[in-house]
């Protein structure tokens, strides 16, 4: 049965958020007050008439006691800071309210809500950023030491955030079923449907065509594309061999949803989150590459993003990118980004000193949101650029801090050198079939005198002095000059006379002549699981993340070529 209290109506809503802070406070917590740095992101994205909530599903206890004591996980919520979390075995210390509140403190902030289900022994929980103006706990009657524990939410905007946390059985698919079908039940009942709803967890479902998701689908869409981690990989059990978990949301809040953005990395769908195959792992800091493989951690974090409309659409400008630390390589092409709302159409401007504008486009539509600029031939470490209301000047924004054009590239010129193709798991096991393609994307020749290759063992090649790679073209290095195809050119043998990449997962990293790191890729058994298939940037050249090769062209390699069999 509905634990929602008998006397509450949407009416009561502004007094049941007031009286709920209060009681929040007399049981120790701190009122709803944002940090420092979430009040600037939200008032950032309110300036364009939209807030950036995330959502994440997180079973990721770790230890011998189903508790997130351990630390593995707190360093996962710390990395990712999520908005929303629907959150199961939530335990930890002594489980008493001081221990509870002291875990959601460490692992998001004093300021953030909760509620945990009252006498389970694995409970699942809501913890928010915004305020939570009703919660309780449906029931789950297949299972006796955890029901279904809901939280209403006030989010910003006009609508208010319902999720539901759910941890389902184990034992079979029919089962869980059963659970899917009382839960529709009970939200069908509850949730108003002009609110945004979603259902989190872990599902314990072995495939995606389980009954479940078709009994979920009258309130939530269960429709891909799914989340996935920087090598495509959508499943999230401890063997990334099955979907377990998901953030399941209805159409009202899918409407919104949009890629999932942390420091340069995007994901389009959301994020599975895997410390071990993460790259840069800083972006996520302090998470740790093993924290998502520690003891007894069975299942990977989910996170989707969602822009929803916010209370205020006041009229704003805001630079998204380039907004400072970024190296940018002189002569090449990049997009200026922003948000914008209230505006028609904006000017933008760059500054090579600091103190000197030059003029872009005195005007160009806002709504765009994108400008494709091809940098200068100067270095500087003091660029940035400037976007303004091109009828209204003192409506403007420009870069938080001072970006980089550097024309070294890593090579020399304006070379840019990546690591674009890997074998690790070669054909017919032979190891010297195994090779790391590198390809000169910029408009110089670099000098790779010195230059090395390393795994996470390390140092497997090091270019010979005088080696040269011409702008546009690539260069393949093999486990040795015995497994260079025939036909293929500009390819040479490991100077160890090895690279021995490993099947199960491994890190790549390309080092300059003074040892800076070009580039680097950590990869998992998704991407090297497969006899003779390597794995790619996707697109090809210009991707950000890597998919096996038969997913970016119809061929199983294309080592020395570009992915669709063309030449460099």
């Amino acid at each position: 049965m509905t634990k929602t209290p008998s006397w509450y109506t949407p009416l009561d809503r502004r007094w049941l958020s007031s009286a709920l802070a209060f009681t929040l406070m007399a049981c120790g917590a701190a009122p709803q007050e944002e940090t420092e740095a979430s009040a600037t992101r939200i008032q950032e994205a309110e300036l364009a008439g939209t807030t950036r909530v995330r959502l994440m599903a997180a079973n990721i206890s770790s230890g011998n006691n189903q508790s997130y004591d351990p630390g593995e996980g707190i360093r996962i919520f710390q990395g990712t800071k999520p908005d929303v979390v629907m959150i199961q075995e939530f335990n930890y210390g002594d489980n008493s309210a001081t221990a509870i509140r002291s875990f959601v403190n460490t692992a998001f902030g004093s300021s953030f809500s909760y509620y945990r289900e009252a006498g389970a022994q694995i409970p699942n929980g809501v913890i928010s950023r915004y305020p939570i103006i009703a919660s309780g706990e449906w029931d789950d009657t297949q299972v006796s030491n955890r029901d279904f524990a809901w939280a209403r939410i006030d989010i910003p905007g006009p609508k208010d955030l319902w999720v539901v946390s759910v941890h389902l059985l184990t034992a079979d698919s029919a089962t869980r079923n059963t659970e899917a079908t009382n839960l529709v039940k009970f939200i069908q009942a509850n949730v108003p449907s002009g609110d945004f709803l979603a259902i989190g967890g872990d599902f314990n479902t072995d495939t995606r065509s389980e009954p479940c998701f078709s009994t979920f689908s009258p309130v939530v869409s269960t429709a891909s594309p799914y989340p996935a981690d920087k090598n495509g990989n959508v499943n999230t059990n401890a063997s990334r061999a099955k979907p377990y978990d998901h953030v399941l949301v209805n159409s009202a809040l899918r409407t919104y949803q949009t890629s999932t953005v942390i420091g340069a990395s995007s994901f389009s769908a959301g994020l599975v989150v895997d410390t071990r195959v993460y790259s840069p792992l800083s972006e996520i800091s302090p998470a740790q590459s093993a924290d998502s493989g520690a003891t007894n951690m069975q299942h990977m974090a989910i996170i989707k993003d969602f822009l929803v409309p916010s209370d205020s659409t006041t009229a704003g400008i805001t630079v998204l990118s380039p907004n400072g630390g970024e190296s940018w390589t002189t002569g090449n092409t990049y997009a200026i980004t922003w948000s914008a709302s209230g505006v028609t159409n904006v000017k933008l401007e760059y500054t090579l000193n600091g103190s000197t504008w030059t003029t872009l486009t005195s005007s160009t539509p806002a709504s765009a949101g994108s400008y494709s600029w091809t940098v200068p031939t100067t270095a500087t470490t003091t660029a940035r650029v400037r976007v303004s209301d091109a009828s209204n000047s003192t409506l403007t924004d420009s870069s938080d801090a001072a970006f980089t054009l550097t024309s070294s590239g890593g090579g020399g010129g304006s070379a840019q050198v990546i690591i674009n193709e890997v074998l690790a798991n070669e054909a017919g096991s032979d190891v010297n079939g195994e090779f790391i393609e590198l390809v000169n994307t910029g408009t110089a020749a670099a000098d790779l005198s010195g230059w090395t290759l390393s795994d996470a063992t390390g140092t497997r090649h090091t270019f010979a002095s005088g080696t040269s790679l011409a702008a546009g073209k690539a260069i393949v290095v093999f486990g040795a000059a015995a497994g260079i195809p025939s036909g293929v050119t500009n390819a040479v043998g490991a100077s160890t006379a090895q690279l021995n990449l490993s099947n199960s997962g491994d890190t790549v990293t390309l080092k300059n002549s003074a040892g800076t790191t070009a580039d680097t890729v950590t990869y998992g058994s998704a991407l090297s699981g497969t006899d003779g298939v390597s794995f790619n940037r996707s697109p090809d050249i210009t991707g950000t993340s890597y998919s096996l090769h038969t997913s970016v062209a119809s061929t199983a390699s294309s080592p020395g070529k570009r992915a669709n069999g063309t030449a460099f």
